[in-house]
């Protein structure tokens, strides 16, 4: 997210692309393995909200050309430092939606929205392999050491099973 683009980001296709990041020194550089290097489908009100961010961005536009062009600049137009994500941003969303009696500490990190997503990739019904895409990850070993205990389990094989035999003997 410190690392995105404004030419990463597709709003007519509704994607965006991950082909680099912002270390903790905020440096630009390389996602952290080839797997990193993802497009990821954009919800509708992300799409609105980034039209909407970007004539917001183009007061960090200097002599007709942006600095870094970065989705998310500080108010030089530079990477915004990690803490300040969570002080200025999350911690005050949080705060607002009542997650928090602290508006400048979040209950929850950035990494928690991460889990938060995939955990609902699966409750939608996606792939694990679609879900290793989407999350970035270099094995599918690795979604399923983090994420297996949220896939299907054998027991929801039984109701499942139960379900579809009720639906073929519906005549």
């Amino acid at each position: 997210m410190r690392g995105l683009t404004w030419d990463a980001v597709d709003l007519e296709r509704k994607v965006l692309t991950v082909r680099q990041r912002a270390d903790r020194w905020n440096t630009i550089g390389s996602p952290k393995s080839d797997a990193a290097r993802r497009e990821i489908p954009l919800a509708p009100i992300v799409v609105n909200t980034l039209r909407a961010w970007r004539l917001e961005c183009s007061r960090f536009v200097g002599d007709g050309e942006p600095r870094l062009w970065l989705v998310f600049p500080n108010g030089e137009g530079n990477v915004e430092r990690h803490a300040n994500l969570h002080t200025r941003g999350l911690a005050r969303a949080e705060f607002a939606a009542g997650l928090t009696t602290d508006p400048a500490r979040p209950k929850y990190g950035l990494h928690s929205l991460r889990h938060a997503a995939a955990s609902l990739f699966i409750e939608q019904g996606f792939s694990p392999k679609r879900v290793q895409a989407l999350m970035g990850h270099s094995t599918i070993q690795m979604t399923f050491d983090t994420y297996g205990h949220l896939f299907p389990s054998p027991t929801d094989d039984q109701v499942a099973f139960g379900q579809l035999q009720a639906r073929l003997l519906v005549a």
